[in-house]
């Protein structure tokens, strides 16, 4: 396996900028996920490291060559696509085999790097048939299989499980992290889905209009966001954002007409001039609407999911979630309070950039600039 490095990556279409500036290592035997809405130039990324795509400026490096100018099949790399390009005329063994086979592996060889890495993937059972009498999860495997027999220095993968049922979604992300980990494989893998990022990767790649804003690993997204963008994507419910301004006599925020004490955060965030702040859901707690230094607000909406209730609070004119015990109720327009506790809360400057992370273990060094 080896490393890929994207250098200075630029892509222009017909003069609109898909990518800029992207700079990117993934390290050997890691697993990447590039995550972002679409149309925010992962897929374009991803294609350039395939050699699908030229680069308008930049460098594509794997395993220490460069192979910005070479084709696909000089780059040692196997795609996996979303809609599977399985061939439909041939059986599933001839598929999973068809790399072998245009390189010329003599038959009796491929049949049996064909039957262990169908064996590998518990798929020895469907051999002879054809792709048309699959399910969605095997054809699913059996492009693995294919893209496992070539042995590539990389495997890149664009949205291969966006074909599939919720249920098979959740199974087969698990089979490939396995199949990852026990390969030990360079895997970068493109999706939109935050679930599959935050539950599969080493490292998640976080696109938006083609920079990157956020390169770390999934916890570090969900609990320091690099800014306001990074802090409403990641999670669900994202991050509740809430206007604010400063208060220098009380050293506190004063958030919908109600004074949040800072204590000693007061000083970094005045000195920030911080607009805005971000809070998880399960940070915030219900209370009575009259108890001191909470938000006044109002039921706007109550989610029971099972095991816990989400409620969406009135404050002023925005809508706040709140993680509420299994079985909490109230009726729609009730009026409730939320207490916030700014050490979990991170503080947003004026261009949305994260300027005060919350207190807690883990937290990222402070980047030099």
């Amino acid at each position: 396996m080896a490393e890929i490095q994207l250098r200075g990556i630029e892509k222009l279409f017909d003069g609109v900028r898909v990518l800029e500036s992207l700079d990117l290592t993934v390290h050997d035997g890691e697993f990447v996920v590039l995550l972002g809405p679409s149309g925010c130039g992962k897929t374009t990324a991803l294609r350039i490291v395939a050699g699908l795509e030229t680069p308008t400026a930049g460098e594509v490096h794997i395993g220490g060559r460069d192979v910005t100018r070479l084709s696909p099949r000089e780059r040692d790399v196997a795609m996996v696509f979303q809609s599977y390009a399985l061939y439909p005329h041939m059986s599933v063994a001839d598929n999973i085999g068809y790399p072998l086979r245009i390189r010329g592996v003599p038959a009796p060889e491929r049949a049996r790097a064909v039957a262990r890495v169908a064996h590998s993937l518990e798929v020895g059972h469907l051999l002879n048939r054809k792709p048309r009498q699959l399910s969605g999860g095997q054809r699913q495997r059996i492009a693995l299989a294919r893209a496992i027999i070539r042995e590539p220095a990389a495997f890149l993968m664009d949205e291969p499980l966006s074909n599939l049922d919720a249920k098979l979604r959740v199974s087969m992300r698990g089979e490939i992290r396995r199949l990852q980990q026990r390969l030990d494989a360079t895997t970068v893998y493109v999706t939109h889905d935050q679930a599959e990022a935050m539950t599969m990767a080493d490292r998640v790649c976080l696109i938006s209009n083609g920079v990157i804003q956020q390169f770390a690993p999934p916890q570090e997204l969900f609990d320091f966001p690099a800014n306001r963008f990074v802090a409403g994507f990641v999670g669900n419910p994202p991050m509740n954002v809430l206007d604010i301004r400063l208060d220098p006599d009380r050293q506190a925020v004063v958030v919908a007409g109600a004074a949040i004490p800072l204590g000693d955060r007061y000083a970094a965030c005045a000195a920030a001039a911080v607009e805005q702040l971000g809070i998880r859901a399960r940070e915030l707690t219900l209370t009575a609407p009259d108890e001191p230094t909470t938000l006044p607000g109002s039921v706007y909406v109550v989610e029971p999911l099972g095991d816990e209730t989400y409620v969406e609070v009135l404050i002023g004119e925005t809508r706040v979630t709140v993680r509420a015990d299994r079985g909490w109720t109230a009726p729609l327009g009730a009026p409730v309070g939320v207490r916030i506790d700014p050490a979990n809360a991170c503080f947003f400057d004026p261009s949305g950039r994260t300027v005060v992370h919350r207190v807690g273990e883990g937290r990222p060094p402070p980047k030099e600039e």
